[in-house]
């Protein structure tokens, strides 16, 4: 073999490699990407599964005061068998923790499964999901932060649309609960846009939007907790970006600690496969005294504006008392400039 025809075979394989790897990264991509499906709206009456599928309930009073929430939508709630086990800082075992999720899924009875409390652990159950069964019986799913690891794996391996929405534990002010209503029991094809304040102020200041690059764009809308979903780059949970509209939030991280995972995101090579780009709120990540780390504003200018496609921050989505009920892997147009996000289809059947 010529040395020429050995160094074209060899940066052929080596750009496969690379594609490769790329891909591996990424998760499931668009060619692999199961068709989306939603499941049946709720109703009242319904019967829910309650799980811990992350941090443990330290106190008998959370889940006391789970079942309340779930009765205050009118819900009959149904306690998973191990939401008051306790393995360090998990809700117990991995595997039992996704035997609940397991047997809700299977029960005809069940409509919806409702995250307790997020935490940490839920991408340690997604290898013991029963996929198959979760396919053959798409529900709701609700419940935010850690809870992206379900949402992101859900959407990946079922094309399960899920809901980025206030846990079972969550304050639910009347903002979250007429959102959720209207989005997961009345279907509501809804825009989500932050409302006027009320402050007693003459402007606004709490819940303001920052456009980053104004523009329209259309896609699925993909995302939650950054840190969550970094840790998922390299495994087959992590759904296709590919024309996705991405949205982000996260809380208590240093701003160092955000710009190295959009730094990950970006040389993963994801952020540049979507086509829109929504970040909701960073609680306590401030860049602390004196300023001499960069601020939050400015990471995502130095990330975002690069793409060249529309962008803002600020949305209601996070670890805020008022939060926009978000539907994971829904048809949906952002308005950067106007700071909205309005739902093309209903989330539920």
């Amino acid at each position: 073999m010529q040395r020429r025809d050995l160094l074209k075979r060899t940066a052929a394989a080596t750009l496969a490699w690379s594609a490769s790897a790329s891909a591996r990264a990424a998760g499931t991509t668009a060619a692999s990407a199961p068709p989306v499906v939603r499941p049946k709206r709720l109703k009242p009456g319904d019967r829910v599964g309650l799980v811990a599928p992350a941090s443990a309930n330290f106190r008998s009073v959370d889940v006391e005061i789970a079942q309340e929430v779930a009765r205050a939508f009118s819900l009959e709630p149904r306690l998973g068998a191990h939401v008051r086990d306790r393995h360090g800082y998990l809700a117990g075992r991995d595997e039992d923790r996704a035997a609940d999720l397991n047997a809700f899924f299977a029960d005809s009875a069940v409509s919806a499964v409702f995250a307790i409390r997020g935490g940490w652990g839920c991408a340690r159950i997604l290898p013991y999901l029963d996929w198959d069964s979760i396919r053959r019986n798409p529900k709701v799913v609700a419940g935010y932060s850690d809870v992206t690891g379900l949402h992101c794996g859900l959407l990946a391996r079922c094309g399960l649309v899920t809901f980025h929405a206030p846990t079972l534990l969550s304050d639910w002010p009347p903002f979250s609960v007429d959102l959720f209503r209207r989005v997961v029991f009345e279907g509501e094809a809804l825009t989500m846009a932050n409302p006027p304040g009320d402050e007693e102020r003459l402007v606004q200041r709490e819940n303001r939007v920052r456009t980053i690059r104004p523009g329209r764009a259309r896609g699925r809308l993909l995302g939650g907790n950054l840190t969550v979903l970094t840790a998922l780059l390299g495994s087959p949970y992590v759904p296709a970006l590919e024309g996705a509209i991405l949205f982000l939030e996260d809380v208590n991280e240093e701003i160092y600690r955000v710009d190295r995972m959009l730094t990950q995101l970006r040389l993963a090579g994801l952020l540049g496969r979507v086509r829109g780009f929504v970040f909701g709120s960073c609680s306590q990540c401030e860049p602390g005294e004196g300023y001499g780390s960069l601020t939050l504003e400015e990471v995502l200018d130095e990330h975002v504006m690069p793409l060249g496609i529309p962008a803002y921050e600020g949305a209601m989505i996070g670890h805020q008392d008022h939060q926009f009920t978000v539907p994971v892997g829904a048809l949906v147009e952002l308005d950067a400039a106007a700071g909205t996000i309005q739902m093309l289809e209903p989330a539920v059947l």
